[in-house]
C-alpha cells in the first residue's frame, strides 16, 4: 500500500496523476492530517529515556502506560475503525493485559496510527503527566 501525504498542490496533481494511471477497480481512503513526524517519535523517545532515569519504570514500560492511558482515548475519539476493535477486543481485558499489549513485542499500534496533531496532542499530555510527578523533562 502506498501513503501520499499532500501538502501543497503539487502533491496533489501528483497523486491525481497516479490515479488516473492505475487500472480498476482500486480502493482509496482519504485521511486528513499528514502522519506523526520522526521529530515527534525522537522527542517521545527521549523523554521515556529520561523518564527511567528518574522514576521506578523501564522506558518501554512508561511507553507503554503513555500509550495506554493518553494516546488510546486520543484515537478512541477519532478513529472509529480503531475504537471498534479496541472496544470489541481489549476494553474487556484486564489492566495488566492491556498494559503488555502496548508493549514490545505485541507493541499495538497506538501512536504509530496518530497524525502530527493527534501526537502533539498526545506529547502535550505525556509532558504534563511527567512534570506533575516531578520529572525534568528535555525541552523542545
Amino acid at each position: 500500500m502506498t501513503t501520499w501525504v499532500i501538502k501543497n498542490e503539487q502533491d496533489r496533481n501528483v497523486l491525481l496523476a497516479a490515479i488516473s494511471k492505475r487500472g480498476l477497480p482500486f480502493t482509496a481512503v482519504l485521511k486528513k492530517g499528514e502522519p506523526r513526524s520522526p521529530e515527534q517519535n525522537r522527542l517521545q523517545r527521549m523523554w521515556m529515556l529520561e523518564a527511567e532515569e528518574q522514576g521506578d519504570m523501564t522506558a518501554e514500560e512508561y511507553r507503554a502506560y503513555c500509550k495506554l492511558h493518553f494516546g488510546v482515548p486520543i484515537l478512541r475519539a477519532e478513529d472509529d475503525d480503531f475504537k471498534a476493535v479496541y472496544d470489541q477486543v481489549i476494553r474487556p481485558l484486564p489492566y495488566d493485559a492491556k498494559l503488555k499489549l502496548m508493549q514490545v513485542p505485541i507493541d499495538l499500534p497506538v501512536t504509530s496510527r496518530m497524525t502530527t496533531g493527534q501526537k502533539t496532542r498526545y506529547l502535550d499530555q505525556v509532558k504534563q503527566f511527567f512534570e506533575e510527578q516531578g520529572f525534568q523533562l528535555t525541552q523542545p
